[in-house]
């Protein structure tokens, strides 16, 4: 069994490699014991001789001020204490491990908390989050509200040693960086207020490694990501005790949130894992979770896309769309993507100050609107997918001189503008607004019912606080995401099969809480390969490369203007979800054959990249010169490495390519992939043992061998398949 119900309540939670000890002791608040590796029945009895102590595992303010809560809250007659005690435990199974429940109730108070414990056996995760209940019974003159000013949705207890955390930080451009720091005294926190991004200048998510500086493949490391698609607050507290406490929820800054009587709040899903065998099992773990529980149709293989945004941005026209699609199909490819600029009638989408919320093909662009674009497609043999920003309105819009009580404002102070100088939010909270936006999708869907692929684009943080519709303001963040997920709902209700990215000014929407309704996430408008090797690294982190959509564009790029070869371009791309995003016309005959023969490769390769495990073998952070990963397919049969060269330095001395998590008794073909240059690897078409590949190694080609000087650079990167035989 994975639970057993002990003396004094001590509850054991397992999944396959790991264990959560919890003592829920009817009368007494709720505690945890231990978290890490699996432990028997007669190890987790020994935990109490072995010195270990219960903690607190939901920290209640008020009767404990000098502890950092996880939950606070004003009662009705003014109380600012919360003194929760266990009254029930209930588990029960569902299809992918078990449900634990711990109700508590405040001692004097008709306050309710549940506490749940979801466990995930074939990623070896678990879930918590929380059930917060009014039990009051309101009167006719008096609502009993309950003021929460702090909810968050799970704690973590981590014993005090040499203990480092890895965040993530960014911008526009140079979303999904990595940071690495030890855990000290004091505080230390995680936060984003933005509004409608929240991944774009931090993440939801943390690596926790227990041994010191963490390390891809060895060592105790704990990875957690609250799924929430607003703002968050992830807080590490660490003080005169033994361990340091970890807290992560919905930001409560500026935001309490009025609970009447016989009502609840329900908190996001905390997710987390532990894996001794470093950050990259950490990853592995997440990513298997992603896409067998968390993301939209995380079984099914994702096509190879052109995307129209950097090769034309908003010069959208029928004729130009139908010759990119003509070039894609001769070159293999499998979906076509109309990117913005496509809408608008009275205000045209020439620039991005106009348009939005009108949804209507630009007549003069496309006389023969979306539906003929589609059947050109079809003819070509290529899916088509196209660009919305649903959320958004320009002042400049039909839509907004219709109904400008529908964007987020502050009462009594001037409109704020976003992007372009016009750009405005719709206010998700409003439930007309929420039908909106659902009959973008539809009508587009209803009326077009090939389209295999929607982008859903967001560009503007939340610039004032303010909404039209609700009662209470500060309910406005979550009010929002509420009304967001309630709408995603609708949609994937009935479209459950189209593929949707979500975009949100390149990565800023890179997480969990959102990613039940997407099938992918643009990482970041900066296309760099460069750039992009770093900011994949980070992504790698805790999604799959399903998820991550990689793109080969143009040079100078179009974000940072920076040359980088046509072979880096590909190469980077990839190693996720491959994709283009340039004007084939403008490719050499030479370079467009390069991509065509890319494109036939990554087909090849697709679904060990897609759905295998992930190594990171030497990080781009190391100073090492280079930067190398894998993956391997689950029966260990098939596997992609991946090399690139990140310092151009003469005389830069590399490590060997030393491979991990292949089967050491088995050997494998070794094929260079992408190959441009007239003489091969020395290696390409030999066999190696596993043991041989993980224990020592291939020697590294510093850069590229036998080509013209006109195609030599410094930016060298290899691919190689190994393949069992």
């Amino acid at each position: 069994m994975n639970i057993l119900f002990l003396l004094l309540g001590v509850i054991t939670l397992n999944t396959p490699k790991t264990t959560l000890v919890l003592q829920a002791e009817p009368g007494k608040e709720l505690k945890v014991v231990e978290y890490g590796a699996r432990l028997t029945a007669e190890e987790t009895e020994s935990l109490s001789s072995a010195g270990y102590d219960a903690r607190d595992l939901y920290t209640a303010y008020g009767l404990k001020t000098y502890e950092e809560p996880a939950i606070a809250m004003i009662q009705p007659d003014g109380n600012a204490t919360l003194d929760l005690a266990v009254t029930a435990v209930e588990c029960v199974d569902w299809e992918g491990g078990k449900l634990l429940t711990v109700t508590s109730r405040d001692r004097h108070y008709p306050v309710e908390v549940k506490n749940f414990f979801k466990t995930y056996d074939a990623a070896d995760m678990i879930g918590t989050w929380t059930r917060i209940t009014n039990a009051y019974t309101p009167t006719r003159k008096d609502k009993q509200t309950i003021i929460l000013t702090k909810y968050a949705s799970g704690e973590l207890q981590l014993r005090y040693e040499d203990v480092w955390v890895t965040t993530f930080y960014g911008g526009w451009g140079n979303e999904c960086r990595i940071v690495e720091a030890p855990l000290t005294y004091g505080y230390r926190s995680v936060k984003n207020v933005d509004g409608t991004r929240n991944s774009q200048l931090a993440h939801a998510e943390v690596m926790i490694s227990l041994d010191g500086k963490g390390r891809e493949n060895e060592g105790r490391v704990i990875g957690a990501a609250l799924c929430w698609g607003g703002d968050y607050e992830l807080t590490f507290y660490t003080e005169n005790k033994p361990v340091h406490t970890f807290i992560a929820g919905i930001c409560p800054d500026n935001a309490p949130y009025y609970l009447d009587g016989g009502c609840s709040l329900v908190t996001p899903e905390l997710a987390y894992t532990w894996s001794d065998e470093g950050m990259s099992g950490v990853s592995r773990n997440f990513h298997r979770w992603g896409r067998k529980y968390r993301m939209a149709h995380g079984d099914c293989e994702r096509k190879i896309l052109l995307n129209s945004w950097e090769g034309v941005d908003l010069a959208v026209n029928e004729p130009v769309m139908n010759e990119m699609m003509d070039d894609f199909a001769a070159m293999g490819g499998e979906l076509f993507v109309m990117d913005d600029g496509w809408f608008g009638n009275k205000y045209h989408r020439d620039t991005d100050s106009y348009a939005l919320g009108d949804w209507q093909p630009d007549v003069r662009k496309l006389p023969g609107g979306i539906a003929s674009l589609v059947r050109s497609a079809t003819d070509k043999g290529l899916s088509f997918g196209i660009w919305i920003e649903p959320e958004m309105v320009n002042v400049g819009s039909e839509l907004y001189e219709k109904h400008p009580d529908w964007v987020l404002k502050a009462e009594h102070r001037d409109q704020l503008y976003g992007r372009g100088g016009t750009q405005l939010i719709l206010d998700m909270a409003n439930p007309e607004v929420q039908d909106f936006v659902f009959s973008v999708v539809d009508d587009i869907m209803s009326q077009n019912p090939d389209i295999d692929y929607i982008k859903w684009d967001s560009n503007m943080s939340v610039r004032e606080h303010g909404s039209q519709c609700l009662e209470h303001q500060t309910h406005q963040n979550i009010a929002y995401w509420k009304g967001f997920e309630a709408t995603l709902e609708r949609i994937r209700a009935k479209y459950p099969d189209v593929t949707l990215q979500n975009c949100a000014s390149g990565g800023g929407r890179i997480n969990w809480g959102i990613m039940n309704w997407f099938d992918e996430f643009w990482l970041s408008d900066n296309t760099d390969a460069f750039q992009r090797v770093y900011m994949q690294w980070g992504a790698s982190y805790f999604y799959p490369a399903i998820a991550t959509a990689c793109h080969v564009s143009d040079v100078p790029s179009h974000a940072i203007r920076k040359f980088t070869s046509l072979k880096y371009r590909v190469d980077v791309a990839m190693s996720g979800r491959f994709g283009i995003e340039l004007l084939p016309s403008r490719l050499s005959e030479e370079e467009r054959a390069f991509v065509t023969r890319a494109i036939e490769q990554y087909k090849e390769i697709r679904p060990v990249v897609q759905f295998g495990d992930i190594y990171r073998l030497v990080s781009p952070y190391e100073d090492k010169g280079c930067a190398s990963l894998m993956y391997v397919s689950e029966d260990k049969s098939d596997a992609v490495f991946y090399w690139y060269r990140m310092v151009c330095l003469y005389s830069q001395k590399f490590p060997r390519f030393r491979m991990q998590g292949l089967d050491p008794d088995r050997n494998y073909l070794v094929t260079e992939l992408n190959q441009m240059e007239r003489r091969k690897l020395p290696y390409d078409g030999k066999v190696f043992s596993g043991r041989f590949l993980m224990e020592h190694g291939l020697e590294p080609v510093r850069t590229y061998l036998d080509l013209d000087d006109q195609e030599r650079t410094d930016w060298c990167s290899r691919v190689i398949r190994l393949t069992a035989q």
